[in-house]
């Protein structure tokens, strides 16, 4: 790349001749192509973290073993949030079938559990498009060691 040089000679300087190099790379523009492909990979985050159907495709990026860090850093999330609300929710609706008494109670529990998963992904969603960090204390770290260890 060429070099593009300004020279300072204005009087109330008192530097005299100096020169400053910009250079292409110090500028910060994108190439449409680089733009194009965060687009993609901004789109792919937001497929991810789209409650019960962002499942599916995280589970295929892991398993293929393909996408950047940030994108199985959120497919593993993706997952053990929609396992976890797929656990409690089985477990929660069973309680409410096989017991008398607490039906009503867990039944309402459950409407709970899975109103915290589909806000807590909308909250994911909105921190992503924020360019903020797309991570939730513990629950992230918990995501990286257990399916780590077996789809990455």
């Amino acid at each position: 790349m060429k070099n593009f040089h300004s020279i300072d000679n204005s009087p109330g300087s008192g530097k005299g001749d100096t020169q400053s190099d910009f250079t292409a790379s110090s500028l910060s523009f994108q190439s449409p192509i680089a733009r194009e492909d965060s687009a993609i990979a901004k789109r792919q985050l937001l497929l991810y973290l789209i409650p019960v159907i962002g499942f599916f495709p995280s589970l295929w990026t892991l398993y293929c073993r393909q996408g950047s860090r940030e994108q199985q850093a959120a497919s593993r999330l993706s997952i053990t949030l929609a396992f976890t609300w797929f656990l409690g929710y089985l477990l929660l609706a069973t309680g409410a079938e096989t017991s008398e008494f607490f039906a009503l109670r867990l039944l309402i529990l459950n409407s709970f559990l899975t109103s915290g998963y589909f806000l807590v992904s909308l909250w994911l969603i909105v921190r992503l498009f924020q360019r903020k960090s797309g991570r939730l204390p513990g629950f992230s770290r918990f995501a990286e060691r257990v399916l780590g260890k077996y789809l990455s």
